[in-house]
């Protein structure tokens, strides 16, 4: 069976949400699996590092992460 991994909705992603407009979940991933270059930005998702653990998904206001298995 395929291990879970975290996906973005990037529709419903708005960084602005998050304080200082700096993505809360991309925060607390001590894998690095979403990563924002600039404040404001879209973060970007490295799925390949993702373990499945989602303590990343309650973190984002816009309810914007999804885990996929």
């Amino acid at each position: 069976m395929p291990q879970p991994k975290v996906a973005i909705d990037y529709q419903a992603c708005d960084p602005s949400f998050c304080k200082d407009n700096v993505c809360a979940s991309a925060q607390v991933c001590e894998r690095k699996v979403l990563r924002q270059e600039k404040p404001g930005e879209l973060p970007d998702i490295y799925p390949s590092l993702c373990l499945g653990c989602a303590d990343c998904l309650p973190l984002c206001p816009k309810k914007a992460l999804l885990i996929m298995s």
